[in-house]
């Protein structure tokens, strides 16, 4: 007889871990920023120096799993807690709709280039680079 519960495929030291990047990501302040999509840039904004705690968390734009964090840890981090918390939430949007490429990135500068794209609309897909 079945309970309908699943059991964890987790090491009690790899669901501890867990437990522990979720108390943290829950403890600090970060900024997110959206590159490209599913490449969330994180900042930890409430440690005394931020822009050296920047780091990628990658998502699987299939799954919407978090894959990886570029930070020292090689387990998940409080750096992809806090981008799945965000994303949980809706206060985040790791891959932004067909409509957002249509928006001039914040920082574009196509208009001074002479029909050449600037490198943000590149990044974000919104333009091409020519062959």
């Amino acid at each position: 007889m079945q309970s309908g519960k699943t059991m964890s495929t987790k090491s009690p030291s790899e669901l501890e871990a867990d437990e522990t990047a979720q108390k943290r990501a829950q403890a600090e302040q970060f900024s997110f920023d959206v590159d490209a999509p599913g490449m969330v840039d994180v900042t930890t904004e409430s440690h005394e120096n931020p822009a050296n705690h920047q780091y990628t968390v990658s998502i699987d734009d299939v799954t919407n799993e978090l894959m990886a964090c570029t930070c020292p840890h090689h387990v998940f981090c409080k750096h992809m807690a806090a981008v799945e918390n965000a994303t949980n939430d809706g206060t985040l949007e790791a891959f932004p709709s067909e409509d957002d490429k249509d928006a001039d990135p914040e920082d574009c500068d196509c208009d001074g280039l002479k029909g050449f794209p600037c490198w943000p609309c590149v990044r974000i897909g919104r333009k091409e680079l020519p062959n």
